[in-house]
């Protein structure tokens, strides 16, 4: 599943060759209304939007490429689903883990279970061959910035890589950028925060951390770690991780329960037990934060970020106590009411 970049859809994608295209502003209502794109003669298992919400990617089970499905605005108000003619052609020698588009929308990144990402242009044509060197890859993506593809494998570490374009817009190289370093296990998973200054990442080592990627790696800069938390889980059974976009709060996924932490002291807060009738596939917070979604067999789940209105109402308290000016007051004032009442609107709120 995915969230479009204007936060008004999520489209998830399942093996009954079928996308689905959901909008968010009917999540709080009892119906739950999609528009239906057909997967011709295969089915996907990844679905990825356009930063300009009006196409998607998806990987094709059988096929072994990407389609692209242009999305066409009808008088109605619907969409019309229409797949371009020409598939990617097939360049991977291992089972996709991931596919993703950057929002500068100059890249396509594919990533498969051996060693090998590919960075495509938007027509199809391979600009970089990336070699992880990481035995194989368990996970990989783009950065909200589109600076950075990041993966993790095999190694105790997490590997960044810039993908560099020039003034026109044309593409350069790919180069490495920096590393995350201090799990001592194989990284299961990581996540940036919305603007790509925090990343976190889950171990096989029962770990969980929180870094600081907001650095000078051209001048050798490495990556601060902020926070390490236990998650025994990981040790066990593969996980999934999904960061809150202000980096507030941490999802981990494991088997079918999610567990939600506060980043900022490393605390559990949230625990949901037996989510799906099969293992978590997806997690994803939405744009605004205040949502996240999983699925896992044929449904979609959201829950409401309690911890995260939680961590605002934290750190606005906080900063009034230092705040100087009354313009200032003021807006930190009108954040927190706005948080204690989601929360009270939610019936969580703590006296």
């Amino acid at each position: 599943m995915d969230f479009s970049s204007n936060g008004k859809y999520l489209a998830t994608c399942a093996d009954d060759r079928t996308v689905r295209i959901w909008s968010t502003k009917d999540f709080l209502q009892r119906e739950h209304r999609s528009m239906r794109a057909n997967v011709e003669l295969d089915h996907a298992t990844l679905v990825r939007f356009s930063p300009d919400c009006r196409a998607f990617i998806v990987w094709l089970a059988n096929g072994d490429t990407l389609r692209v499905f242009k999305m066409t605005k009808r008088e109605d108000g619907g969409y019309t689903f229409t797949a371009t003619p020409e598939d990617f052609p097939k360049k991977h020698k291992a089972p996709i883990i991931n596919i993703a588009i950057a929002d500068t929308g100059k890249f396509i990144m594919t990533a498969s279970s051996d060693t090998t990402i590919l960075i495509w242009n938007l027509k199809g044509q391979v600009l970089s061959t990336i070699n992880t060197n990481q035995m194989n890859n368990i996970h990989a993506a783009i950065s909200p910035c589109s600076r950075f593809v990041a993966s993790c494998g095999f190694t105790p570490d997490v590997k960044v890589w810039e993908v560099c374009f020039g003034k026109k817009g044309d593409f350069q190289e790919v180069v490495r950028a920096f590393e995350l370093k201090g799990h001592s296990a194989a990284v299961l998973f990581f996540a940036f925060s919305n603007d790509s200054r925090r990343m976190a990442s889950v171990s096989k080592d029962g770990t969980w951390k929180l870094w600081d990627t907001d650095v000078e790696y051209k001048k050798q800069q490495d990556p601060y770690l902020l926070r390490t938390g236990r998650f025994e889980e990981a040790s066990t059974m593969p996980c999934r991780l999904a960061l809150s976009p202000d980096a507030q709060v941490l999802a981990l996924a494991s088997g079918s329960s999610i567990h939600l932490y506060n980043t900022r002291r490393g605390e559990e807060e949230e625990h949901f037990e037996q989510v799906h009738g099969e293992c978590v596939a997806g997690l994803s917070f939405d744009v605004t934060g205040r949502l996240l979604a999983s699925c896992g067999d044929r449904a979609v789940r959201l829950f409401h970020n309690t911890p995260g209105h939680r961590a605002v109402v934290e750190e606005m308290q906080g900063l009034l106590k230092r705040a100087s000016n009354e313009s200032t007051r003021q807006r930190l004032q009108q954040q927190l009411s706005q948080a204690q009442e989601a929360l009270k609107s939610l019936g969580v709120l703590k006296k």
